[in-house]
């Protein structure tokens, strides 16, 4: 048996106020054992101040250049018997480290985590409604931010960065996280720990608050995760799943029924009678503008009602109301990220290597 020691790692990058909200709410932990925390950066980061300055501890990455290499730079300098993960960017709940660890009891549990929500007295309208459409059912591509486990403990196929402990003899048995790889770090790990016959598993009530970014750089972010997903199922085969590769079309699709519809428009198909009905002659134009507004408007629906029977504790009336036109836009960045991965991988250099560490 173990020491029931934790450490929790936090990758940080330029942002050290927001760091040292993170710290406070993990000095403040309920937990009554042995704990280390540990953020890891480069050594010229203001983080490193914050850091020493709330009793943290402080580990130089080496001048790495992703989260994935700055954690195993963290992984092989720590020794505690479970290792959490987070980020600089969260609010942290004074039972998160105890709703998780007591999991652990249970020999099958390999790793375990909890949802991810914004929060919502801290966030802006659009971080709410990015929320709302990343929580969203149906449209999200597979991604974990919605999920919710149903019940006392779901076992599930991947854990968020921002809200998982692992065994460390787990991590360490699988050599960490994948070298260079960003954005996708987290799925590549969990996929490589499943497949070495270990189950992940997820409490729903364990819930980190976790800022999201703004409307701008949000778009970079969802493009990352699109060309890194498609990079990583390059290299684990099995990672690889319709939903990505459709959305990876989404952008061409859009193109042409954004086409069809004006071209019908201008062509007189928006003077005919409603789609709906079957008088009159259904010629090209008709059918070019009558179908493409069909298909338009029952996107716009699916994401209303995805929203509307979503995860995020951010629904309104409001958020609901945007979110069409925020998941078209992630649906468009993940989109162009995919193309650039298939390009990537026809070039027979695709690499995984992702500079995603400035925040401006």
């Amino acid at each position: 048996m173990g020491d029931g020691s934790v450490c929790v790692i936090i990758p940080s990058v330029n942002n050290s106020e927001e760091l040292e909200i993170v710290l406070r709410g993990l000095a403040a932990q309920d937990f009554e054992g042995k704990l280390e925390i540990v953020v890891v950066g480069p050594s010229h980061d203001k983080g490193r101040d914050v850091s020493e300055s709330s009793g943290a501890r402080f580990i130089d990455d080496g001048g790495v250049r992703t989260r994935a290499d700055a954690c195993n730079v963290a992984i092989k300098q720590t020794q505690s018997e479970f290792v959490f993960f987070t980020d600089d960017d969260v609010i942290v709940p004074k039972n998160w480290i105890s709703s998780l660890i007591r999991w652990f009891d249970r020999s099958e549990v390999a790793a375990v985590g909890g949802p991810n929500f914004a929060p919502p007295e801290e966030s802006t309208f659009w971080q709410r409604v990015i929320d709302v459409t990343f929580c969203s059912k149906w449209v999200t591509a597979g991604t974990n931010y919605g999920n919710r486990a149903q019940g006392e403990l779901e076992e599930v196929e991947q854990l968020p960065g921002v809200n998982a402990a692992y065994r460390r003899t787990i991590l360490e048995s699988v050599e960490g996280f994948d070298n260079g790889a960003i954005g996708c770090e987290d799925a590549m790990l969990d996929y490589r720990i499943r497949k070495a016959g270990h189950k992940l598993w997820q409490d729903g009530t364990a819930i980190m608050w976790h800022r999201r970014r703004g409307p701008s750089r949000v778009r970079k972010q969802i493009g990352n995760y699109g060309l890194v997903r498609i990079l990583a199922s390059n290299i684990h085969p099995e990672m690889r799943s319709w939903s990505h590769s459709a959305v990876g079309m989404f952008p061409l699709l859009s193109i042409i029924g954004i086409s069809a519809l004006i071209y019908g428009a201008l062509s007189g198909g928006a003077e005919s009678s409603l789609w709906f009905t079957f008088d009159g002659d259904w010629d090209t134009p008709r059918i070019l503008f009558h179908g493409s507004l069909g298909i338009i408007s029952s996107y716009i629906a699916i994401c209303w009602a995805g929203a509307l029977l979503g995860t995020s504790p951010s629904r309104s009336i409001f958020t609901i109301i945007a979110a069409p036109l925020m998941t078209f836009t992630l649906h468009w960045s993940y989109g162009l990220g995919v193309m650039k991965g298939w390009m990537r991988i026809r070039s027979g250099n695709p690499g995984l290597q992702i500079d995603d560490r400035k925040r401006s």
